[in-house]
């Protein structure tokens, strides 16, 4: 058997590490980013439940709106998020069994390193959460409210 000694190719491939590593890279990236939206969206869900939760069992209407969207704040300043990112739209009113519907929209970075911050394209994500106005709270007017209207 006849042993060949030359080098020739020994080095071969040896440019596919870096390459590798650089997909490797960008994938963990990618997956970083998913994992960012889904967190955000979560946080987005807890503070619009906070929020409409606080409207319907405040008292008057102003009073009301501004005690929401503390509570939607103090909701992502918990879960680590910036409450400046958050935009809150409501559909419905303060009338007595009435639905109130809360909107939260966060936008997350698309890539965000730590010590340097967050940069590129914004990602909006949003959640909303429904609940009726309680029949016995506070600074309404009562109208034409029965315990009975409530239901159903």
């Amino acid at each position: 058997m006849r042993r060949i000694r030359g080098e020739d190719g020994f080095v071969g491939g040896f440019e596919a590490l870096p390459f590798g590593f650089l997909v490797l890279v960008a994938g963990t990236l990618l997956l970083v980013n998913a994992w960012a939206v889904i967190d955000a969206n979560l946080a987005a869900s807890a503070a619009a439940r906070e929020a409409v939760r606080a409207f319907v069992e405040s008292g008057a209407d102003d009073a009301a709106r501004t005690s929401a969207l503390s509570a939607a704040a103090d909701a992502l300043t918990g879960q680590g998020k910036d409450p400046d990112r958050m935009a809150l739209r409501w559909s419905g009113g303060s009338a007595r069994c009435e639905p109130v519907t809360a909107t939260v929209t966060y936008e997350v970075p698309t890539i965000a390193v730590p010590w340097i911050g967050a940069f590129g394209r914004m990602i909006t994500t949003s959640a909303h959460h429904t609940e009726i106005v309680d029949p016995y709270r506070g600074g309404l007017a009562v109208g034409g409210f029965t315990p009975e209207s409530c239901s159903g």
